[in-house]
């Protein structure tokens, strides 16, 4: 069974930061596009940011550039998210979901992702 598992969620003040990390099972994780995505209840889900492990490309929204970082390391089979300087408007619940390497170009619409992780809740305070 594929099974991810997002951790790392907790409250914080505005500025402050936060690394989350979504560990992974059952798939050949270099073959995968891990990415974060966001939502707020009565929200829309948000693409956060997407990583092709075997080359490590990366993108991220526009409101999130410069301020997180997405990683990975292949011999833990996890990708992390490091959020800095972080705003109210971050709060979220934040999910990390997998698709094959090719779709992190789209991973903006959501659509190619199917393999989802719980999510793990971010609260920021102003």
């Amino acid at each position: 069974d594929v099974q991810l598992q997002a951790s790392g969620g907790g409250l914080v003040q505005a500025g402050g930061s936060l690394r989350l990390s979504c560990a992974t099972s059952g798939l050949t994780f270099d073959d995968y596009a891990i990415a974060w995505f966001r939502q707020d209840p009565g929200k829309e889900r948000e693409p956060v940011s997407c990583i092709r492990s075997s080359d490590g490309t990366t993108y991220y929204r526009n409101s999130v550039k410069g301020r997180f970082t997405i990683s990975s390391d292949s011999a833990k089979n996890t990708v992390y998210l490091q959020m800095n300087s972080l705003k109210p408007e971050d709060t979220a619940g934040y999910y990390c979901a997998a698709a094959p390497a090719r779709y992190c170009t789209a991973y903006g619409t959501g659509g190619p992702f199917g393999l989802w992780g719980r999510g793990t809740l971010v609260t920021v305070s102003s």
